[in-house]
């Protein structure tokens, strides 16, 4: 029996810090899509999330049959609305946006996503999901009406977090939002780590090596990168981030 997606990620959780690529298919065509993926699987990338906030064109399923073509990595898919299900993933996130206090993205997005899971007979990963402060009215801001959680207050974020576990959550996703001006702090990361049993994907912010390593050791199990590759998708980027990243190891 093949091992499940998640079970694969709690094992590169628990040897050393991971790194994934964030690609959002509004901003790239198949072709383009699946040179990026191999890009990112050839320079480090530990495994990559296609999504984002909103879906302005129709090519999500090929851009993820383009996707999975061409690495041999996980491809898990980052929705941000309930069609963002397709079977051409090795698994879904699914997000409740635990910070929220909008209902439709704690649970109704998911009810309408969940007789899709269903049909694709797909693995779906609980997902407790955390809008950090980051200094910008991000996408996932705006798209989601929730109000993000002070990038000061730790003891917030630990609040949200525990919850997020003993409602059965299989991991939690602290983020900053596309375009944030700043990362979530390392000392929220390290009191969030240090008061859950789970592991932790940190995104949003992290443009260089420096920082993507200061978030892994301040307990970030997958440390994640959208805009910078976007912008700028060099292969060495990329591989200084990984590089970075895979430097921190698990005891």
């Amino acid at each position: 029996m093949n091992m499940k997606i998640y079970e694969k990620l709690e094992k590169m959780a628990a040897k050393q810090a991971n790194y994934f690529c964030l690609l959002d298919p509004d901003n790239l065509e198949p072709s383009k899509a699946s040179q990026m993926a191999k890009i990112c699987e050839e320079n480090g990338a530990d495994g990559l999330l296609v999504g984002g906030s909103i879906m302005l064109h129709n090519n999500f399923e090929k851009i993820l049959k383009a996707i999975q073509k061409s690495v041999h990595i996980p491809v898990l898919i980052f929705p941000g609305i309930f069609n963002f299900v397709s079977p051409y993933a090795d698994a879904l996130l699914l997000l409740s946006v635990i910070s929220s206090r909008n209902p439709q993205m704690l649970i109704g997005e998911q009810v309408r996503a969940a007789p899709l899971i269903k049909h694709y007979n797909m693995e779906a990963i609980a997902t407790g999901y955390m809008l950090i402060e980051s200094g910008n009215h991000t996408s996932v801001h705006y798209m989601s009406n929730s109000l993000p959680l002070p990038r000061n207050k730790s003891d917030i974020a630990i609040a949200h977090a525990l919850a997020g576990q003993y409602l059965g959550m299989k991991i939690i996703y602290m983020d900053a939002g596309s375009g944030a001006h700043y990362s979530i702090s390392n000392e929220m990361i390290a009191a969030v780590k240090e008061n859950i049993q789970l592991p932790l994907i940190v995104g949003g912010g992290i443009s260089d090596a420096a920082t993507a390593k200061a978030k892994a050791e301040a307990g970030a199990d997958f440390v994640v990168t959208g805009n910078v590759i976007e912008k700028n998708p060099d292969p060495n980027l990329i591989k200084k981030i990984a590089e970075a990243v895979h430097s921190v190891k698990r005891k």
